[in-house]
């Protein structure tokens, strides 16, 4: 692998760029249909972060290297003014490269996470992903079946299903680099680091049925974004670009104006 590999992306439209980066087990293809919809305004680049969608797998997965990837991303396609998105462990990224790398950014939009840190809580996923053989469910129906011993949850198991895909004939994989993921679980829940800032305008979402975003986050947020606003989505949880779209393209397009 290179130095500083680049980040497999889609780039449409034209305009100020606006980086959209996914969550975890998510890549740049969830967010196709807001993406196409910006686009009508803005350069979008939807990014697949490292061991995840497209993009190069690495041993190494923690907010630092995936800071330094945008980093390296933002540079090689000499961008500046950059509004950025970020849902969930996207959001921790774009909230870490934000304090980072101020100067760089626009305004920053986060999609229901905050600063704080959470504890490890993608266990039974994790264990339904890696109770897969793939030499043994060699097709769509085969691994939901499996998975779905260990993960109830239909839409969970469609959105984790996404990343499957045909290596050769005949052998499904994952897209995500599951042994990397495993191995670094733990860094996903990261806090912000202490003191850090970014006095840029910035939009917190919070999806009215999730509890990743509560009014005891409010005082966190406000330290670290003193410039910030919570506005909750109404009918939608953790990925509420998904379940309410027009709510979230109405609160993000009148924020970034």
């Amino acid at each position: 692998m290179p130095n500083n590999p680049i980040l497999h992306s889609t780039i449409k439209g034209e305009g100020t760029p606006l980086l959209i980066l996914h969550g975890y087990f998510g890549m740049s293809d969830n967010w196709k249909t807001l993406g196409n919809k910006f686009a009508e305004n803005f350069e979008v680049h939807l990014i697949d972060q490292r061991n995840h969608g497209r993009s190069f797998h690495s041993d190494a997965f923690n907010y630092e290297v995936l800071v330094v990837d945008l980093y390296t991303y933002i540079k090689h396609h000499q961008l500046e003014n950059v509004n950025l998105i970020g849902h969930s462990m996207g959001g921790k990224t774009a909230m870490l490269f934000a304090v980072t790398y101020p100067e760089l950014l626009n305004k920053l939009v986060i999609v229901d996470i905050s600063p704080r840190m959470y504890k490890p809580h993608h266990n039974a996923i994790l264990a339904g992903l890696n109770s897969v053989d793939f030499s043994i469910q060699n097709s769509r129906s085969l691994v939901d079946e499996k998975l779905s011993a260990l993960i109830s949850d239909f839409g969970i198991r469609q959105f984790l299903m996404k990343n499957l895909y045909w290596k050769e004939k005949g052998q499904l994989g994952y897209r995500f680099n599951l042994e990397s993921l495993t191995n670094n679980n733990p860094e996903v829940g990261d806090a912000l680091p202490s003191f850090t800032l970014f006095e840029k305008d910035t939009l917190f979402l919070k999806g009215e049925k999730s509890d990743y975003i509560t009014e005891n986050e409010r005082p966190i947020i406000e330290a670290h974004f003193p410039n910030s606003k919570i506005v909750k989505i109404a009918n939608a949880g953790h990925w509420l670009h998904a379940e309410n779209a027009k709510d979230f393209y109405s609160e993000v397009a009148g924020f970034l104006g």
